[in-house]
């Protein structure tokens, strides 16, 4: 199901038929660096983290995290979506993308199109995020997006927290 479209992207629901792709995302270098080892080493684990995180969500919320395709091939090239987190007060915004489409202006274009699906479908009021402190791309980019930095906290390991009203 898709979600939104921009000029280069299709953001879609996940499914278990994107076990292969997140496979490769969840193990790549920049994962693992910023985000963390997800314990997913097999495309059975990989269909059971979909099945439990963003088919859960859907069902649960009405939203979660997305695959990002590019319209000319249909290749996945990472994800970008909303996610209710306990730890957090609202929902926020994340976005990874496999190694090779970085710099190409996908995760700004996927994710501003989430922002307005947040603000203008799902009525949402504010969106936060959150990211490693040495992630300078990941914070640039939530900058541009309109979110501001509002101060660091503590999830098991030191974030900066951003923050934007949308509503």
């Amino acid at each position: 199901m898709i979600v939104v479209e921009t000029d280069r992207l299709i953001v879609r629901r996940m499914n278990t038929d994107d076990a292969e792709f997140m496979l490769g995302l969840l193990n790549g270098p920049t994962w693992l660096h910023y985000v963390g080892d997800r314990g997913v080493k097999t495309v059975e684990d990989a269909q059971n983290y979909i099945l439990q995180g963003p088919v859960q969500s859907y069902a649960d919320r009405g939203f979660g995290f997305y695959v990002v395709t590019l319209k000319e091939t249909d290749a996945a090239i990472g994800i970008c979506g909303l996610a209710k987190r306990d730890y957090l007060d609202d929902v926020d915004i994340g976005f990874a993308l496999l190694q090779q489409y970085s710099g190409k202006g996908y995760a700004h274009e996927s994710a501003a199109a989430v922002l307005d699906y947040a603000k203008n479908d799902l009525k949402l009021k504010r969106i936060l995020a959150t990211t490693r402190l040495e992630n300078k791309n990941s914070a640039k980019l939530l900058e541009k997006l309109g979110l501001r930095f509002e101060r660091m906290i503590q999830h098991p390991r030191e974030l900066m927290l951003f923050g934007v009203d949308i509503g």
